[in-house]
């Protein structure tokens, strides 16, 4: 095609426009409602409206109808917006209703790390011979503590050293994110402790750890739109040493943790990743699928590893709402055309 041509053909004119409003945290603004974003949807037909979301919706933007609403809000902030009242004055029906990317209620389900999994656990999904589950886990909390050992906890959860700690919750909290790898039973006995505050204890998950090549598949879903990019994760742990460690190992997230290899260094944490094969496609496109189906979202990335002793075997670890889209090279045009699909094609989402 002529360079003129595709020019023109980026830049046409639109039978209609549609208006987009975003109603997210300052940080999550700054990070992706980028003036890269803002001109490309613009192009696209799209305008981009900023939330107050420390204010009911009806009373911003009187003349703008949505059609539809990103958000990605605490609760306090969402009741703040009161946006069935907003709905019950504009009117509720197939042809006016705002949608909302994604409802609150569905969101809910992220921030609990059973019920997060759970949305993964028995897929239907064995393409090219691969499979895809769940790490075991249990969840410890006052009742378990009380009525059980630490290693009966582990043992009797098909559990064996190490495993990772994570916080029950996965609110977005500074809290959410203190993980560990736990090397032995000391350790996790410390580990329960400091999560004890005034005699309750703060729910932990314990967490299968399984050998992945110290890389992490992360999958972005955005509706039907879904890419799937290599990133660092915790290094391989042969169980000789692993027999040898003592104690807990604190990380903040885990793609961004790395420890010493066995040459001291960590010099082949990079070639890791170089040498990571990816996922088949097919089997990548066919599990953004199911998990849309399963939570009813449509904006959420998934991490994935692949077993280092079954390399057929694929573990879903993570499931996060609304993640940073903007890492993804030309993430303006993912963006954009999810929320075309979302605006033209309204039976595809789910709304409230």
């Amino acid at each position: 095609m002529p360079q003129e041509q595709a020019s023109q053909n980026e830049t046409q004119s639109h039978d209609e426009s549609y208006v987009i409003g975003y109603a997210l945290e300052p940080k999550k603004i700054q990070n992706l409602i980028r003036p890269s974003l803002i001109d490309h949807a613009k192009k696209q037909g799209i305008q981009l409206i900023p939330i107050d979301i420390n204010k009911p919706l009806i009373q911003q933007h009187p003349h703008l109808r949505f059609h539809c609403i990103i958000q990605k809000l605490q609760p306090k902030h969402w009741n703040n917006l009161n946006f069935h009242e907003y709905l019950s004055k504009h009117g509720a029906n197939t042809t006016t209703t705002t949608i909302i990317i994604d409802p609150p209620h569905l969101v809910q389900k992220l921030q609990n790390r059973v019920s997060m999994l759970d949305s993964a656990s028995h897929l239907p999904l064995s393409l090219q011979n691969a499979t895809v589950g769940v790490p075991h886990q249990v969840v410890v909390d006052d009742e378990k503590k009380t009525k059980n050992s630490v290693e009966e906890m582990v043992m009797g959860s098909n559990l064996r050293f190490p495993v990772i700690a994570k916080p029950l919750y996965a609110d977005g909290t500074m809290k959410s994110h203190e993980l560990c790898l736990v090397f032995d039973a000391q350790g996790l006995r410390e580990t329960l402790n400091k999560n004890t505050a005034g005699g309750a204890a703060t729910p932990v998950v314990l967490q299968e750890f399984v050998n992945h090549g110290g890389v992490v598949f992360k999958v972005y879903v955005a509706g039907e739109h879904v890419r799937c990019v290599k990133r660092t994760s915790l290094p391989d742990i042969p169980e000789d040493k692993a027999k040898a460690l003592k104690g807990t190992l604190k990380f903040s997230q885990i793609s961004n943790f790395t420890i010493q290899d066995n040459n001291g260094d960590g010099a082949n944490h990079l070639s890791n990743i170089e040498r990571a094969e990816m996922p088949e496609e097919s089997l990548i496109k066919e599990l953004a699928r199911a998990l849309r189906e399963r939570t009813g979202l449509n904006l959420f990335n998934i991490d994935v590893i692949r077993d280092a002793k079954y390399c057929t075997r694929y573990l879903v670890i993570d499931i996060n709402y609304f993640p940073g889209y903007a890492k993804l090279p030309c993430y303006e045009s993912f963006i954009t055309d999810f929320l075309l699909d979302c605006v033209r094609n309204k039976a595809a989402v789910v709304s409230v």
